[in-house]
């Protein structure tokens, strides 16, 4: 294959966003049929289809590889211009300023996370950091089991993942785990006759009939749990809420039973606001750091700070 240049690596990030030549030759400065020469040309030099001229254009499996690289590539870009821009810009300014008032260019690190995660400790690792002004964090909220499909597609730089296998040009490190208890609200438990104590069996057949709360229609943990529990797919009513604090209010306010962190119920136990359904069977979710493996000193910084916080807010049991 040919060596691609920047130009034409740029275009192909910018009509894969966009989802049209069009919208990409407007963010790009250019016309339309430039953005289609470089696009011809990148796939010459490939010598495969990297694009399915569709609306939006979607990359092709070839293109996915090319794009993930090209990502890659114009971030190690970004982390020069910002170090090099002048001689009083540094990454880690507090201010974001030159010595004349001048704004100076920044950088942005997109990065998956699920909602627990971005709820309790992740923040805290960013934070660690100590990145000033000059580098700005773009979350993507995804459950941790899907958010590796961004890493192969290219679109973020790292993920937190309950998936160990690792993606294309990543590298792969445990966090810990994250435990959750499946909880329910005293006046719904007392409602279908679920008390603490029961026999096992009774109260996996009240726990069928029993609404149940998912974060979105994405989300299978309680399903998952259930299954492993009960010995059956669930087949009660199930309600999605996609909002963290709302989730947990909407187990509280007894529209169904729900898997909170432990870290989320345990105030709600101490203050009888929830009750746990079965604690002897606690769920855990394992968590990796998957990124890119290209040498930042961004990234590697972030990646210091996720893993030092991860093992020490995280359980790190197996």
């Amino acid at each position: 294959m040919a060596a691609p240049t920047l130009e034409q690596l740029r275009t192909l990030v910018a009509v894969v966003d966009e989802g049209t030549f069009e919208a990409a030759a407007i963010t790009l400065g250019v016309t339309a049929p430039a953005v289609s020469q470089r696009i011809r040309a990148l796939e010459d030099g490939a010598g495969r289809v990297l694009v399915r001229r569709d609306k939006p254009v979607l990359p092709t499996e070839a293109g996915e590889t090319l794009l993930r690289t090209a990502r890659q590539m114009l971030h190690l870009e970004q982390v020069l211009a910002v170090e090099l821009d002048s001689s009083d810009s540094v990454l880690y300014d507090d201010d974001g300023a030159d010595s004349r008032g001048a704004p100076l260019p920044h950088l942005s690190v997109p990065i998956a996370v699920n909602a627990d995660s971005l709820s309790s400790w992740f923040l805290d690792a960013l934070h660690a950091a100590g990145f000033g002004p000059r580098v700005v964090f773009d979350i993507r909220r995804e459950d941790e089991a899907h958010s590796t499909e961004l890493l192969r597609r290219g679109e973020v730089m790292a993920a937190v993942t309950s998936d160990r296998t690792r993606v294309q040009g990543c590298r792969v490190v445990r966090l810990g785990a994250i435990r959750y208890l499946a909880c329910v609200s005293p006046e719904l438990a007392e409602h279908y006759g679920l008390s603490e104590g029961m026999d096992r069996l009774q109260r996996n057949r009240i726990l069928r009939q029993i609404p149940f709360v998912d974060f979105d229609d994405r989300d299978d943990m309680q399903s998952a749990y259930f299954r492993a529990l009960v010995g059956t797919e669930p087949a009660a009513p199930r309600h999605a809420i996609p909002a963290t604090s709302e989730y947990i209010r909407a187990v509280t306010l007894s529209m169904g039973w729900g898997l909170l962190t432990e870290q989320q119920a345990e105030p709600l136990l101490s203050d009888g606001r929830i009750v746990s359904i079965a604690p002897e069977k606690p769920h855990t979710v394992p968590l990796y750091w998957q990124h890119w493996k290209v040498r930042s000193t961004v990234l590697d910084r972030i990646t210091e700070a996720v893993l030092d916080t991860a093992h020490e807010l995280l359980p790190q049991g197996r």
